[in-house]
């Protein structure tokens, strides 16, 4: 019997995926009974971060807090009755380049623990031009690396799906862009990040040597391919092994205990790729690709290859998770200190990252699938921000686009596509 995936997922159904919006009927209204109405609590840690990341995250904020008021109501051809309510207490809390100047460490013990004490985590961004030069242990990257170890979280899910609204934003033809949907399963704690020895030496030449490691273990091999298979299973039933066994050791073993593992999957169809190759095929035909599995180095990079066949790096969540406790979601664009404060950034990505928080972390998957049939909708309606801006559409800003979700999360009749 196939060993099962121990991911701490509240609910675990399919990937992330945006379907097209359902037409609705109308509601007359709503109805709510604070004093009988049962509620749902959950604490979510905030790390706004440097950069764009306290912009964006601002507005993920207050769509997570109207979804969850949302949620819980019963349609009848006459007034809509709450069965339940969810409420959401938040901690804000300092980490990256923020952190440094408050406290001189990239991620505070008091922050870390307010995170392991959560039930999700949401990230804005981390880094910028000021800390550039800070010695390895005090640059705000760091202190993503120790969330992540902290939290224990293994296994990184990073969707990119070209929407058909955004189609013509993408770098790529058309043809070559339209509808792309694919998952990269990305292994986060281990590998060349973590692996030890690493540091800087001297050769016998007498000259400066910096080096890593790059080392892979059983356990974290067959833990992250099972994880990846589930998820194909639940998609298309396709699984690209990215590697290089060609070259390295690690990779060797790697594709050893990826092929091993398939048997458990007779479902899936399983293909093994070098990630030279996989990261052409990805520019030349990227519909042949279901579901990726890769380690951490190559999928850190073959995902933001990914996320510019969308359109816009603007546009993609990601969720971490492990085997217990909670869940990290952040957007995988980078802080952009450039554009930072002038409400010129794309929320979208962390939008849709609180969704992946609401589907993949808590369990409330009608909560998420509100927040993504409203980022569909306030892009049907032709709300862009500049990254994905497009001749015939209206240009907004930060706030403006968090002003049209929200409308269109409270709308009782989306618009349908």
């Amino acid at each position: 019997m196939a060993a099962s995936v121990q991911l701490n997922l509240r609910s675990f159904k399919a990937p992330f995926n945006l379907k097209p919006i359902a037409k609705q009927f109308s509601r007359p209204g709503r109805i709510r009974c604070a004093a009988t109405t049962p509620t749902k609590r959950y604490s979510i840690t905030l790390l706004p971060g440097d950069g764009i990341g306290p912009e964006v995250i601002s507005v993920a904020k207050n769509v997570l807090k109207l979804a969850g008021s949302l949620e819980g109501f019963l349609s009848f051809p006459f007034p809509v009755f709450p069965l339940f309510r969810i409420e959401f207490s938040f901690q804000e809390m300092p980490m990256g380049g923020a952190a440094l100047d408050l406290t001189g460490v990239p991620l505070p013990e008091e922050t870390l623990s307010a995170a392991q004490r959560a039930d999700a985590v949401l990230l804005g961004a981390i880094g910028g031009y000021k800390w550039d030069k800070n010695e390895k242990h005090l640059k705000p990257e760091t202190g993503l690396l120790q969330l992540r170890e902290g939290l224990k979280v293994f296994a990184n899910l990073r969707p990119a799906t070209v929407l058909p609204q955004l189609v013509d934003s993408s770098t790529l033809k058309k043809d070559v862009a339209e509808g792309v949907d694919l998952m990269v399963v990305r292994e986060l704690t281990g590998g060349i990040y973590f692996g030890k020895p690493r540091g800087f030496g001297t050769n016998e030449k007498g000259e400066d040597i910096g080096f890593n490691t790059e080392v892979y273990s059983t356990h974290e091999i067959d833990r992250i391919a099972r994880v990846a298979f589930e998820i194909a299973r639940k998609r298309r039933g396709q699984l690209c092994s990215v590697d290089k066994a060609n070259v390295l050791e690690a990779s060797m073993l790697w594709r050893k205990r990826v092929t091993a593992i398939a048997s458990e999957y007779p479902d899936v169809e399983l293909s093994h790729m070098y990630v030279d190759n996989a990261a052409m095929q990805l520019v030349r035909y990227p519909k042949q690709f279901d579901t990726i599995v890769t380690n951490n180095i190559f999928g850190d990079i073959l995902s933001d290859e990914a996320s510019m066949i969308t359109g816009s790096i603007g546009m993609l969540p990601s969720a971490s998770l492990g085997e217990s406790g909670p869940g990290l979601f952040e957007p995988i664009h980078g802080s952009a200190p450039d554009i930072a404060g002038q409400d010129k950034a794309n929320p979208l990505a962390t939008i849709l990252s609180a969704a992946m928080l609401l589907k993949y972390g808590l369990g409330e998957a009608n909560a998420a699938n509100r927040i993504e049939n409203a980022v569909l909708d306030t892009l049907n309606r032709g709300f862009r921000t500049g990254d994905i801006y497009s001749t015939g559409n209206k240009l907004v800003g930060c706030k403006e686009m968090g002003e049209e979700v929200l409308k269109s999360v409270d709308s009782p009749v989306p618009t349908a596509i």
